[in-house]
């Protein structure tokens, strides 16, 4: 092995990352393993080299001693007589070091790092609840009761899965590993055990009541307090009330989605609300008071100026929505729309008519100076396009 350069081997530079060196050792054995290339030594050989390079460079020590000695720091080359290896020994190509190898290569895919326990225990999964509130339920913070169906623990045997006085024995096939090994090829394969389902315990007498599972289906009622200013999108999670665990794991958590209803009313951006309020056009005009709701369900009064014109906006402090977790609120914006009237009778007209004629005259522009200008700009552009 000493005139190999394992580098070279996996098609990466001398300075490589960690992932970069595992990655390029998957692309290059899935690219040589046997099972792609049936009956062809030199893929075999080369699938080898690629396993021999992936053990030395994967390990921050063995790369280190590689680096500085060559492939010779592990072919008992070094310091005479077999012992100068700083390892102990070189590469292996035996079942062990290479079932390492590839529990490297393919533990994520194969749940490496959510097995369960020895004695099969394992955590319950998480819920996701919806729940729909009002925007005053969201604006004053409530407590609400819920029911919840969920894998809950039975009563029967505690979670245990054996009948009352009972209990789980060591699979014999696994030895209560709950997984077993088998040699393919080059690859030593690591499986779920068959004979208790990768648990690592059997049951011979199991509960009737829950059939060995250790969890029964059940509804579940839970108090839920929503705070003050939540908004759509929230999540509140209640640590603990999820599903079971199995074989005694740890309960899963209950995620609450909170929706907000829209409001015939308000609208919503984060912790500011806008309501849209017609007003009457004598009102627009003379000025006066409106009442307007707020989302506290009080109403407040607020003065109309003389003039008031459409899309115009008021605001009023602190009448908004609560900052979440905090004491502060934000505030409400009304947006003025002059209401035209309607449905007059002929005496109005004629009121209106007249009203018409006084503002046409030499002082429209005072009374309707934005229509006015509008008008100018209109002639102006006129006598741009005839010219």
């Amino acid at each position: 092995m000493s005139d190999k350069d394992f580098y070279k081997t996996l098609g990466i530079e001398k300075g490589a990352s960690a992932d970069e060196i595992k990655k390029a050792y998957r692309k290059q054995a899935m690219k040589y393993h046997p099972d792609q290339n049936k009956d062809n030594k030199e893929a075999e050989e080369k699938f080898k080299e690629i396993n021999a390079a992936y053990d030395v460079l994967k390990d921050d020590d063995k790369r280190a001693a590689y680096d500085r000695y060559g492939a010779s720091a592990f072919d008992g080359s070094m310091g005479g007589g077999g012992g100068g290896n700083p390892f102990g020994g070189g590469f292996q190509g035996g079942a062990g070091n290479f079932s390492d190898i590839f529990e490297d290569m393919f533990g994520d895919f194969m749940g490496g790092g959510g097995r369960r326990s020895s004695n099969g225990a394992m955590r319950g999964s998480d819920m996701q609840y919806a729940m729909e509130i009002t925007m005053e339920d969201a604006f004053k913070g409530l407590e609400k009761t819920i029911t919840v169906p969920v894998q809950d623990t039975c009563d029967g045997c505690k979670g245990s899965g054996a009948e009352k006085g009972k209990k789980a024995e060591t699979c014999g096939t696994c030895n209560g590993a709950g997984r077993v090994r088998a040699q393919q090829g080059f690859f030593t394969i690591e499986r779920a055990c068959s004979t208790c389902g990768g648990n690592g315990q059997v049951i011979k007498d199991p509960c009737k009541k829950c059939s060995g599972v250790g969890r029964i289906r059940r509804e579940k009622t839970l108090k839920i307090n929503i705070p003050k200013g939540i908004d759509s999108g929230r999540r509140i999670r209640l640590s603990g009330e999820g599903e079971a665990g199995v074989r005694g794991g740890p309960a899963g958590d209950l995620y609450v989605l909170i929706s907000v209803k829209p409001h015939n009313f308000f609208k919503r951006d984060e912790a500011n609300l806008y309501c849209r309020v017609p007003i009457a056009m004598t009102t627009a005009t003379l000025g006066g008071e409106v009442q307007v709701p707020t989302i506290g369900g009080k109403k407040t009064e607020v003065k109309i100026p003389g003039g008031t014109q459409t899309g115009q906006q008021f605001r009023l402090k602190g009448k908004g929505m609560p900052v979440l977790q905090s004491s502060s609120f934000g505030d409400m914006y009304l947006e003025i729309f002059v209401e035209t009237p309607v449905n007059l009778n002929s005496k109005q007209k004629e009121a209106l008519k007249k009203l018409d004629k006084d503002f046409s005259g030499k002082d429209g522009k005072k009374h309707s100076p934005e229509s006015s200008g509008f008008l100018n700009r209109m002639k102006d552009l006129w006598s741009d396009l005839t010219e």
